[in-house]
C-alpha cells in the first residue's frame, strides 16, 4: 500500500522537477522567457523568479532523492524473509517422505573376457602387385 503511494508521489515529484528545470532561465533565456514573457517579471520582480525557481528546484531534487531512498527501503524484503534457493530445497527435501527402494534385476552383461578367442588369425589379404608376382 505504502509502496504504491511512494511510487505515485515519486512520479509527481519527477514531473514537477522536469517542468521547473525547463522553466528556469539559463544563459539563453530558457523557456521561462518565451512562455511567461513579462508575467514572471511582473509577479516576482526582476530577479525574484530566478530565486524562486532555484529554491523550488532544490526542494524538488531533495524530495526526489528522499523518495528514491524510501522506495528502496519499502521494496526490500525483511531480514528474516530472505531465503536462499539452497535453504528452500533443503526444506522441501526434509518434508518429502522417504520412498522405499524397489529391487530391480539387471540383465546379465557379457564382458570381452567371456567372448571366445579365435585360435588362428585370419590371413591378411593383400592385393597382388607386380612386385609380389615377379611380373614386369
Amino acid at each position: 500500500m505504502i509502496y504504491g503511494f511512494l511510487i505515485f508521489l515519486h512520479i509527481i515529484v519527477s514531473a514537477l522537477l522536469i517542468t521547473v528545470i525547463l522553466l528556469q532561465s539559463g544563459r539563453g533565456g530558457g523557456l521561462a522567457g518565451s512562455l511567461g514573457g513579462g508575467v514572471s517579471t511582473a509577479m516576482f520582480g526582476g530577479q525574484g523568479a530566478d530565486k524562486v525557481m532555484t529554491r523550488l528546484t532544490t526542494g524538488l531534487a531533495a524530495a526526489f532523492m528522499v523518495l528514491a531512498i524510501l522506495i528502496s527501503i519499502a521494496s526490500s524484503p525483511e531480514v528474516g524473509q530472505q531465503d536462499s534457493v539452497v535453504r528452500e530445497r533443503a526444506a522441501q527435501a526434509e518434508t518429502m517422505p522417504l520412498q522405499s527402494l524397489k529391487r530391480v534385476d539387471l540383465p546379465v552383461s557379457t564382458s570381452p573376457m567371456d567372448l571366445p578367442i579365435p585360435l588362428e588369425e585370419p590371413a591378411s589379404q593383400t592385393p597382388a602387385t607386380d612386385e609380389n608376382t615377379g611380373n614386369e
